[in-house]
């Protein structure tokens, strides 16, 4: 009998571990982090494998996996928002095929969000899927079109 006892509290402490954990992870998914000053942060247009154009002043790298599902609307929202603000551009990279990228920006899940502006230099990060309305409350946009 006191084997079953100890099984059971056992098993409670680890629902209560995994509960605990599973919150505070869909607490942080979708915030925006604002990055930390660091000179050795490797520049975002040159991992994204583009050039800024003369308007651009934004970069949105979006790091996605093949089996992502919220990668998608991940995609969605920041096409949309780059379609709005003729300042920003956005750039998905696929991780399976350039995990150069997710080495270089110490990026552990998908979808991940890394906002650059025109100098390369890192302004923020999102896990998971972004809130519209945080992005644009925490990016230099100009008006949108």
């Amino acid at each position: 009998m006191g084997l079953s006892v100890v099984g059971a509290v056992v098993l409670v402490g680890a629902l209560v571990v995994a509960t605990v954990v599973g919150l505070v992870l869909q607490r942080r998914s979708g915030r925006v982090r604002r990055a930390a000053p660091a000179e050795d942060r490797p520049h975002g247009w040159d991992l994204a494998g583009v050039a800024p154009e003369p308007d651009d002043r934004v970069l949105l790298l979006q790091l996605s996996s093949p089996i992502c599902t919220p990668c998608a609307r991940t995609r969605e929202q920041l096409g949309a928002l780059a379609g709005d603000h003729p300042d920003v551009r956005h750039v998905e990279v696929d991780i399976a095929e350039r995990p150069d990228v997710a080495r270089a920006l110490h990026v552990m899940r998908t979808p991940t969000t890394v906002a650059f502006d025109r100098a390369g230099a890192e302004l923020l990060r999102v896990g998971g899927v972004p809130r519209r309305a945080d992005l644009v409350a925490a990016l230099p946009l100009e008006e949108t079109r």
